[in-house]
């Protein structure tokens, strides 16, 4: 039976690691969201005022992000909000068409029936959207679902790790005129190629979607620095 002050250790330290999800967590939603924005500071002792914790689950829930990629050190600063250069973003969806272009092509050789049927079915879901936020959804989801049919856990790995990166980038592309229905299209191509087992054409679909949906992005965050 363990002694009274080894449980009393465990029980801290349980609440010490549920403390640091729970702060983890509303940091992650609030830079989701925005509420946070790139570049701005993160002050450990405002974060534990703020959200009613000790410093310690703030401090270990800071380390977990700024390993993620959302939060960096600023020289001058401290901690921020991971502000993305227009190279950044770039660098990013060069990696996310890569990646989505082998998942297509694994997808198209490893996908059961069900899971292609599985797929046909989110994009006609897709198509019923009445609003970006619906759309972006069922892309997201779509995404996924190829990557899960591409059944290559280093490729999931990859692809877990690109996604905490993605919400830094704001607002859903599919909020830009034209775009849902051209999103449609580009995903539609993409599944018709993974239902035909024709890898080629399934990574060249993924692959201009993603390249489509960075031009849109970069567009919305640095219009005026690129013209």
């Amino acid at each position: 039976m363990p002694k009274r002050n080894e449980t009393t250790t465990a029980l801290n330290d349980s609440r010490s690691v549920s403390r640091a999800e729970f702060v983890y967590s509303r940091l992650r939603e609030e830079i989701s969201h925005q509420s946070l924005r790139p570049g701005d500071r993160l002050r450990e002792v405002e974060v534990s005022d703020r959200l009613e914790v000790s410093r310690t689950p703030v401090r270990e829930a800071l380390k977990r992000l700024e390993a993620e990629g959302l939060i960096e050190t600023n020289s001058a600063r401290g901690l921020c909000v991971t502000t993305l250069s227009p190279a950044r973003v770039m660098e990013l969806y060069a990696m996310r068409e890569l990646l989505a272009g082998a998942a297509a092509r694994f997808a198209a050789t490893q996908a059961s029936a069900f899971e292609v049927q599985s797929m046909q079915h989110m994009v006609e879901r897709m198509a019923l959207a009445q609003t970006a936020e619906e759309a972006a959804e069922g892309n997201r989801r779509l995404h996924m679902a190829i990557v899960d049919a591409a059944h290559n856990a280093y490729l999931t790995s990859a692809f877990n790790v690109l996604s905490n990166a993605l919400i830094l980038l704001g607002k859903t592309t599919y909020l830009e005129p034209g775009r849902m229905q051209s999103g449609l299209e580009e995903n539609r191509a993409i599944v018709d190629a993974i239902a035909s087992h024709d890898p080629a054409a399934a990574e060249k679909a993924a692959r201009e979607h993603i390249y489509n949906a960075g031009q849109v992005r970069l567009q919305i965050m640095f219009a005026t620095q690129l013209k």
